[in-house]
């Protein structure tokens, strides 16, 4: 499998740490030097290793705050 490049251009926000020390956050990436995304995902201390997650564009993350703003928490 071809090596994935990436850059977080900006931190966000974590929303969670596991006990192993991986982080759960919304970052602005850009995979493969295309168009930054937002991206959630866990990432290794380092930030060299990361789980699986979701990209977003600007326009889907305008539509899920939408979304979220709908649910009584």
């Amino acid at each position: 499998m071809a090596d994935i490049k990436f850059e977080i251009k900006e931190k966000i926000g974590v929303l969670a740490e596991s006990s192993r020390g991986w982080t759960k956050e919304l970052n602005l990436v850009s995979w493969n030097g295309k168009e930054p995304k937002y991206d959630l995902r866990e990432w290794d201390p380092e930030h060299e290793k990361m789980g699986k997650g979701v990209t977003l564009s600007e326009e889907e993350l305008k539509e899920l705050k939408i979304i979220l703003n709908k649910i009584d928490i």
